[in-house]
């Protein structure tokens, strides 16, 4: 890659780089280096690239990377040349890859590498900051708010009144926070806003009548927050965000929303109040959560579903209204065969009229 704003590292040797990703390597190659990552058309010598699907078998024969991990029933699809790391799941040893030669685009560092508190940053006296956190210019924390060892608060964040934020967490430019309690290693990208209050109102003999929102967001450690994402605080109970789970850009998450661990949100979800959501759930992008519903653990949710009901374990919904893939699959294969049926109705009958 001729520009990039991540250094390269002193390297890897495929000895090191293959136990690394749980992968293979003949021992004649062991001690060759490799620097980089890069895809199948733009990598080079001392760059590792990955293959795991043969749509991409063209660019594979024409490749220039040094190595490529890949799954045992492609090695023999490897040009002469090129030194293949074998592993069972190679996106996985190619991420684990990519983790141990460029550790420090894991989490957004500071744009102020000499850390420490700016002059130009607004920290309240009563705020505590343990040692080693740093606070870039036109960020404001307030009153009693604590922040611990090795995170970065980026320029332009406000961190509101009784916050706490854990160790070694990177808050991005531009957020805000407020009502909520942050674990270790939590990523918030450009943009999040957390603990604002949701959006409740009844109707009244004046016109709707807004509720209070008294509830907090409560962030588990080694959760990520793509840019631009909302998280309302509870209006009478926390909205919880557990432990690993990594959202994606432009989610919305409403108040008294409950998220349990190892999630994945994809971009442009939108969860309404009160809803439920069990551990290792997987949401596709643009899918809709009507308020009140519960998600059980381990189920996967298609893109662009609306989901109206409660969703049992480990189920596979889709559609509009979301219903198990099978019945969607069937449904939609019904509407196209309908759909055909009628083109060929309607095509017969202007053959009629024209005779």
């Amino acid at each position: 890659m001729a520009t990039s704003f991540f250094q390269l590292g002193r390297g890897m040797t495929l000895a090191e780089l293959s136990s690394v990703c749980g992968g293979s390597v003949d021992d004649r190659f062991t001690d060759r280096t490799v620097r980089g990552i890069a895809s199948l058309d733009h990598a080079g010598p001392d760059d590792v690239s990955f293959f795991d699907t043969l749509r991409y078998e063209a660019a594979l024969k024409e490749t220039r990377a040094g190595v490529v991990i890949t799954a045992p029933r492609f090695a023999a699809l490897v040009p002469d040349g090129v030194v293949a790391i074998l592993a069972k799941r190679p996106a996985v040893a190619f991420a684990l890859a990519g983790r141990a030669l460029y550790p420090d685009a894991l989490a957004p560092g500071s744009s102020f590498p000499a850390g420490g508190v700016s002059d130009q940053a607004n920290v309240h006296p009563s705020a505590r900051l343990e040692a080693g956190v740093t606070v870039e210019p036109f960020a404001v924390i307030g009153p009693d708010v604590a922040v611990g060892a090795g995170t970065v608060i980026a320029s332009g964040a406000t961190i509101a009144a009784g916050c706490q934020i854990g160790r070694n967490c990177s808050i991005g430019p531009q957020v805000s926070i407020q009502h909520a309690l942050i674990g270790n290693h939590v990523i918030l990208h450009p943009g999040v806003r957390v603990g604002q209050d949701g959006f409740g109102y009844v109707p009244g003999p004046d016109g709707l009548l807004k509720q209070v929102q008294i509830g907090r967001v409560i962030l588990q450690d080694h959760v990520e927050v793509g840019a631009n994402t909302t998280i309302d605080r509870g209006a009478v109970r926390d909205t919880v965000v557990g432990e690993g789970t990594k959202i994606d850009n432009l989610v919305q998450v409403a108040h008294n929303v409950v998220i349990g661990r190892h999630c994945v949100i994809v971009g442009q979800v939108g969860i309404a109040g009160s809803v439920t959501i069990g551990n290792g759930v997987s949401i596709g992008g643009q899918t809709g959560f009507n308020g009140h519903v519960t998600v059980g653990d381990g189920a996967q949710i298609a893109a662009v579903s609306v989901v109206a009901g409660d969703v049992p374990a480990g189920a596979r919904w889709g559609g509009v209204p979301a219903r198990p893939v099978k019945d969607w699959l069937r449904h939609m294969a019904s509407v196209r065969g309908s759909s055909k049926e009628k083109q060929k109705t309607a095509g017969g009958d202007d053959g009629n009229d024209d005779a």
